[in-house]
Protein backbone atom coordinates (compact mmCIF):
# COMPACT_ATOMS: atom_id res chain seq x y z
CA UNK A 1 0.00 0.00 0.00
CA UNK A 2 1.68 3.65 -1.02
CA UNK A 3 1.28 6.47 1.08
CA UNK A 4 -0.95 8.69 -1.08
CA UNK A 5 -0.17 12.85 -1.33
CA UNK A 6 -2.13 14.83 -0.10
CA UNK A 7 -2.96 17.61 -2.53
CA UNK A 8 -2.40 20.98 -1.02
CA UNK A 9 -5.99 22.29 -1.41
CA UNK A 10 -7.57 19.34 1.35
CA UNK A 11 -4.47 19.86 3.54
CA UNK A 12 -6.43 23.23 4.39
CA UNK A 13 -8.95 21.03 6.16
CA UNK A 14 -6.15 20.71 8.39
CA UNK A 15 -5.90 23.89 9.11
CA UNK A 16 -9.33 24.64 9.93
CA UNK A 17 -9.52 23.39 14.10
CA UNK A 18 -6.30 25.06 14.07
CA UNK A 19 -7.65 28.40 12.83
CA UNK A 20 -10.48 28.20 15.94
CA UNK A 21 -7.79 27.94 18.61
CA UNK A 22 -5.75 30.65 16.89
CA UNK A 23 -9.29 33.26 17.22
CA UNK A 24 -10.04 32.16 20.46
CA UNK A 25 -6.84 32.91 21.56
CA UNK A 26 -7.11 35.97 20.11
CA UNK A 27 -10.45 36.49 21.45
CA UNK A 28 -8.99 36.03 25.18
CA UNK A 29 -6.08 37.83 24.45
CA UNK A 30 -3.27 35.16 25.47
CA UNK A 31 -1.01 35.21 22.87
CA UNK A 32 -2.53 34.54 19.57
CA UNK A 33 0.50 36.54 17.49
CA UNK A 34 3.21 33.80 19.04
CA UNK A 35 0.87 31.00 18.27
CA UNK A 36 0.00 32.67 14.59
CA UNK A 37 4.01 33.63 14.39
CA UNK A 38 4.86 29.78 15.31
CA UNK A 39 2.44 28.58 12.52
CA UNK A 40 3.98 30.73 9.98
CA UNK A 41 7.33 29.32 10.77
CA UNK A 42 6.48 25.93 11.29
CA UNK A 43 4.93 26.07 7.22
CA UNK A 44 8.69 27.44 6.17
CA UNK A 45 10.88 25.56 8.38
CA UNK A 46 8.91 22.17 7.08
CA UNK A 47 8.63 23.21 3.04
CA UNK A 48 12.42 24.26 3.70
CA UNK A 49 13.09 20.92 5.24
CA UNK A 50 11.20 18.65 2.93
CA UNK A 51 12.98 19.99 -0.26
CA UNK A 52 16.59 19.93 1.65
CA UNK A 53 15.78 16.30 2.42
CA UNK A 54 15.62 15.59 -0.72
CA UNK A 55 18.87 16.14 -1.67
CA UNK A 56 20.31 15.15 1.59
CA UNK A 57 19.26 11.70 1.27
CA UNK A 58 20.68 11.08 -1.97
CA UNK A 59 23.81 12.52 -0.61
CA UNK A 60 26.21 9.93 0.40
CA UNK A 61 28.55 12.30 2.80
CA UNK A 62 28.84 11.32 6.58
CA UNK A 63 30.02 15.21 7.42
CA UNK A 64 27.29 16.82 5.76
CA UNK A 65 24.73 14.70 8.21
CA UNK A 66 26.97 15.55 10.74
CA UNK A 67 26.68 18.78 10.37
CA UNK A 68 22.85 18.49 10.08
CA UNK A 69 23.11 16.98 13.43
CA UNK A 70 25.22 20.04 14.87
CA UNK A 71 22.73 21.98 13.70
CA UNK A 72 19.67 20.32 15.28
CA UNK A 73 21.26 20.41 18.48
CA UNK A 74 21.88 23.92 18.19
CA UNK A 75 18.39 25.27 17.52
CA UNK A 76 17.28 22.79 20.25
CA UNK A 77 19.62 23.81 22.69
CA UNK A 78 18.34 27.95 22.12
CA UNK A 79 14.73 26.84 21.76
CA UNK A 80 14.70 24.75 24.65
CA UNK A 81 15.36 28.45 26.88
CA UNK A 82 12.32 29.90 25.86
CA UNK A 83 10.87 29.70 29.15
CA UNK A 84 13.65 31.43 30.89
CA UNK A 85 12.99 35.26 30.70
CA UNK A 86 16.52 36.25 31.66
CA UNK A 87 19.71 34.52 31.11
CA UNK A 88 19.40 32.50 28.39
CA UNK A 89 22.89 33.13 27.40
CA UNK A 90 24.31 31.97 31.11
CA UNK A 91 22.55 29.11 30.16
CA UNK A 92 23.29 28.09 26.54
CA UNK A 93 26.02 25.77 27.25
CA UNK A 94 24.22 24.10 29.93
CA UNK A 95 21.52 23.28 27.62
CA UNK A 96 23.77 22.43 24.28
CA UNK A 97 25.79 19.81 26.76
CA UNK A 98 22.81 18.21 28.10
CA UNK A 99 20.84 17.81 24.57
CA UNK A 100 24.37 16.64 23.09
CA UNK A 101 25.12 14.62 25.90
CA UNK A 102 21.94 12.67 26.62
CA UNK A 103 20.26 12.91 23.46
CA UNK A 104 23.56 11.74 22.01
CA UNK A 105 24.54 8.84 23.76
CA UNK A 106 20.84 7.42 23.40
CA UNK A 107 21.12 8.29 19.43
CA UNK A 108 24.01 6.49 19.75
CA UNK A 109 22.68 3.35 21.21
CA UNK A 110 19.74 3.41 19.28
CA UNK A 111 21.51 3.59 15.39
CA UNK A 112 24.38 1.58 16.56
CA UNK A 113 23.10 -1.05 18.87
CA UNK A 114 19.73 -1.02 17.96
CA UNK A 115 19.35 -0.93 14.28
CA UNK A 116 23.22 -0.83 13.63
CA UNK A 117 23.09 1.14 10.35
CA UNK A 118 25.36 1.18 8.26
CA UNK A 119 26.99 3.59 7.18
CA UNK A 120 26.39 5.03 10.23
CA UNK A 121 25.05 8.18 8.59
CA UNK A 122 22.12 6.48 6.69
CA UNK A 123 20.05 10.10 6.58
CA UNK A 124 16.50 8.26 6.14
CA UNK A 125 17.04 7.07 9.43
CA UNK A 126 19.43 8.93 11.91
CA UNK A 127 17.78 12.68 11.23
CA UNK A 128 13.93 11.60 12.01
CA UNK A 129 15.55 9.59 14.89
CA UNK A 130 17.49 12.69 15.54
CA UNK A 131 14.61 15.21 15.65
CA UNK A 132 12.60 12.53 18.12
CA UNK A 133 15.13 12.96 20.24
CA UNK A 134 16.32 16.08 20.41
CA UNK A 135 13.05 17.28 20.58
CA UNK A 136 12.12 15.50 23.55
CA UNK A 137 15.36 16.41 25.26
CA UNK A 138 14.69 20.22 24.54
CA UNK A 139 10.99 19.75 25.87
CA UNK A 140 11.87 18.62 29.35
CA UNK A 141 15.28 20.78 29.64
CA UNK A 142 12.20 23.67 28.97
CA UNK A 143 9.89 22.12 31.34
CA UNK A 144 12.99 21.97 34.03
CA UNK A 145 14.38 25.63 33.59
CA UNK A 146 11.15 27.12 34.53
CA UNK A 147 9.83 24.68 37.57
CA UNK A 148 13.49 25.62 38.84
CA UNK A 149 13.34 28.80 38.63
CA UNK A 150 10.25 29.04 39.94
CA UNK A 151 11.13 27.00 42.36
CA UNK A 152 14.32 28.48 43.79
CA UNK A 153 12.61 31.92 43.36
CA UNK A 154 9.53 30.80 46.05
CA UNK A 155 12.64 29.96 48.29
CA UNK A 156 13.14 26.10 48.31
CA UNK A 157 15.89 24.67 48.42
CA UNK A 158 17.93 23.46 45.32
CA UNK A 159 18.08 19.87 46.05
CA UNK A 160 13.83 20.13 46.40
CA UNK A 161 13.88 22.57 43.67
CA UNK A 162 15.59 19.87 41.64
CA UNK A 163 13.92 17.13 42.43
CA UNK A 164 10.61 18.88 41.44
CA UNK A 165 12.17 20.75 38.10
CA UNK A 166 13.23 16.37 37.19
CA UNK A 167 9.81 15.48 38.07
CA UNK A 168 7.70 17.96 36.36
CA UNK A 169 9.86 17.41 33.01
CA UNK A 170 9.13 13.68 33.23
CA UNK A 171 5.32 13.99 33.27
CA UNK A 172 5.12 14.17 29.65
CA UNK A 173 6.84 10.99 28.92
CA UNK A 174 5.31 9.10 31.24
CA UNK A 175 2.45 10.25 30.82
CA UNK A 176 3.18 8.77 26.73
CA UNK A 177 4.12 5.71 28.12
CA UNK A 178 0.45 5.09 29.71
CA UNK A 179 -1.22 6.10 27.15
CA UNK A 180 0.73 4.06 23.79
CA UNK A 181 -1.40 1.67 22.40
CA UNK A 182 -4.16 2.77 24.63
CA UNK A 183 -5.14 6.36 23.96
CA UNK A 184 -2.94 6.90 20.80
CA UNK A 185 -0.55 5.58 18.12
CA UNK A 186 2.25 7.65 18.04
CA UNK A 187 3.90 8.50 14.73
CA UNK A 188 6.33 6.59 13.70
CA UNK A 189 3.84 3.64 14.58
CA UNK A 190 1.23 5.25 12.38
CA UNK A 191 3.39 5.94 9.46
CA UNK A 192 5.34 2.70 9.24
CA UNK A 193 1.22 1.13 9.57
CA UNK A 194 -0.31 3.23 6.71
CA UNK A 195 2.70 2.06 4.63
CA UNK A 196 1.80 -1.12 4.74
CA UNK A 197 4.16 -2.18 7.48
CA UNK A 198 3.08 -5.49 10.19
CA UNK A 199 1.63 -3.96 12.98
CA UNK A 200 3.81 -5.60 14.96
CA UNK A 201 6.95 -4.74 13.97
CA UNK A 202 5.36 -1.24 14.22
CA UNK A 203 5.08 -2.11 17.67
CA UNK A 204 8.61 -3.20 18.15
CA UNK A 205 9.77 -0.30 16.15
CA UNK A 206 7.62 1.91 18.84
CA UNK A 207 9.10 0.44 21.25
CA UNK A 208 12.43 1.20 20.71
CA UNK A 209 11.28 5.22 20.01
CA UNK A 210 9.48 5.27 23.71
CA UNK A 211 12.70 3.97 24.97
CA UNK A 212 14.67 6.29 23.40
CA UNK A 213 12.89 9.11 24.60
CA UNK A 214 12.81 8.01 27.74
CA UNK A 215 16.03 7.96 28.48
CA UNK A 216 17.11 11.15 25.92
CA UNK A 217 14.59 13.15 28.51
CA UNK A 218 15.91 11.70 31.61
CA UNK A 219 19.50 12.05 30.51
CA UNK A 220 19.44 15.68 29.49
CA UNK A 221 17.11 16.76 31.90
CA UNK A 222 19.38 15.37 35.03
CA UNK A 223 22.91 16.72 33.15
CA UNK A 224 21.05 20.28 32.73
CA UNK A 225 20.16 20.74 36.19
CA UNK A 226 23.39 19.43 37.55
CA UNK A 227 25.69 22.36 35.50
CA UNK A 228 22.87 25.10 36.55
CA UNK A 229 23.08 24.36 40.19
CA UNK A 230 25.38 27.65 40.49
CA UNK A 231 24.06 29.55 37.13
CA UNK A 232 23.82 33.12 37.68
CA UNK A 233 20.15 33.28 36.17
CA UNK A 234 19.21 31.38 39.20
CA UNK A 235 21.02 33.18 42.03
CA UNK A 236 18.09 35.17 43.17
CA UNK A 237 16.18 32.33 43.89
CA UNK A 238 19.40 30.27 45.75
CA UNK A 239 19.95 33.80 47.85
CA UNK A 240 16.27 33.64 49.52
CA UNK A 241 17.34 30.04 50.82
CA UNK A 242 19.69 32.28 53.24
CA UNK A 243 16.42 34.50 54.02
CA UNK A 244 14.51 31.58 54.91
CA UNK A 245 16.98 29.88 56.30
CA UNK A 246 17.36 26.89 54.35
CA UNK A 247 20.83 25.23 53.40
CA UNK A 248 21.28 25.92 49.59
CA UNK A 249 24.55 23.73 49.98
CA UNK A 250 22.04 21.04 51.69
CA UNK A 251 23.60 17.61 49.72
CA UNK A 252 20.76 15.67 48.01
Amino acid sequence: MEVEPIPLARLGFALAPAIVVIALMWRWRVGHQKALYAFVRMFVQLLMIGYALVYIFASDSGFAIAAILAVMVLASSWIALNTIKTGKRDLFLASFVSILGGGGITLLFVTQGVLQLAPWYAPNMIIPLAGMIFASSMTSISLAAERLSAELGNGVSYPKARDTAFQTAMIPIINSLFAVGLVSLPGMMTGQILSGVSPLIAARYQIMVMCMIFGATGLSTACFLHMTRNAVVFAAGRNRDYQTGTNQEEKP
